[in-house]
């Protein structure tokens, strides 16, 4: 067979990924440019007008981005450190590993919605258990219903769905790191602290970058847990940019308006998440 004809086989995976993802967007950016809602269910051409309004007379999205931008990095770091620490933990000779490892991914396995819905229950105020267990020292917080405590449900819930993802890629990168620097940093008489400074963390980097950069994809489009536990409240104190889109689109039928909210939004996480990943690199990664 020629070389050239290879690539025929190239078309049906090229001819799917444009189908579900380069056409959406085309569809998308065609749409924010357009007055499409409830009112005027045309596709009808209005120019800029949508990203003037944004850019000029909507301070809320602005708030919902930098909300969530405090609650994916919190919740990211959250994830990564007690994910490395129980892939420590889980990696070393250590009696029941096979069993904690199967436990620490059981938040994982659930259904994410079901599982808000639970978490929602147990920071129920006056029914909820965990208002009982505190009760007994005094303590009531409003969970759901305060600003403040609102935000770190939010992050509770969100570090006890998704740590076991980043326990599950941490393990496997500590897994198949090489023997060779940690039996050199035992004949020279190391520390565990030393070995995993100079040894384990700089060979784990860029498996560390990726898992952040992976988790940092998935937490800016938080959306679920806030639905469910929050509704965005109270107010608009949980607010995400996901949220505020869905908003805008399904419940006030400003179809084109959400289209430029989420475009604009792709193209902000897009140059974000890049300056981060080398950011990441420089810090993580000596040469």
């Amino acid at each position: 067979m020629n070389f050239k004809h290879k690539f025929v086989f190239l078309f049906p995976g090229l001819f799917v990924l444009i189908g579900i993802l380069i056409f959406p967007i085309i569809f998308t950016i065609r749409l924010s440019f357009s007055g499409w809602n409830s009112y005027t269910p045309e596709m009808n051409f209005i120019g800029i007008t949508n990203y003037i309004r944004l850019f000029t007379d909507d301070p809320r999205f602005w708030e919902s981005f930098f909300r969530l931008s405090f609650l994916s990095v919190t919740t990211v770091v959250l994830q990564y450190i007690i994910g490395f620490s129980l892939a420590l933990m889980v990696w070393r000779d250590i009696k029941f590993k096979r069993f904690f490892r199967v436990m620490f991914l059981i938040p994982m396995m659930t259904t994410p919605v079901i599982m808000t819905v639970i978490w929602r229950t147990f920071f129920h105020e006056s029914l909820g258990p965990v208002n009982d267990l505190l009760g007994t020292f005094g303590i009531g917080p409003k969970w759901l219903s305060d600003p403040a405590t609102a935000k770190i449900t939010v992050i509770i819930v969100e570090v006890w769905q998704w740590t076991p993802f980043m326990f599950l890629l941490l393990l496997a990168g500590l897994l198949s790191l090489p023997k060779e620097p940690f039996l050199a940093a035992a004949i020279d008489g190391a520390s565990a602290f030393r070995k995993f400074v100079f040894v384990t963390f700089p060979l784990m980097a860029p498996i560390s970058i990726g898992a952040i950069i992976i988790r940092l994809i998935e937490a800016s489009k938080i959306m679920d847990t806030v639905f469910v536990l929050t509704s965005g409240g109270p107010g608009t104190a949980t607010e995400t940019s996901s949220f505020y889109i869905y908003i805008k689109g399904l419940r006030e039928f400003q179809m084109g308006y959400a289209a430029t909210l989420s475009f604009t939004y792709l193209v902000i996480m897009i140059i974000s998440l890049t300056i981060i990943a080398k950011v990441l690199t420089k810090l993580m990664i000596k040469e």
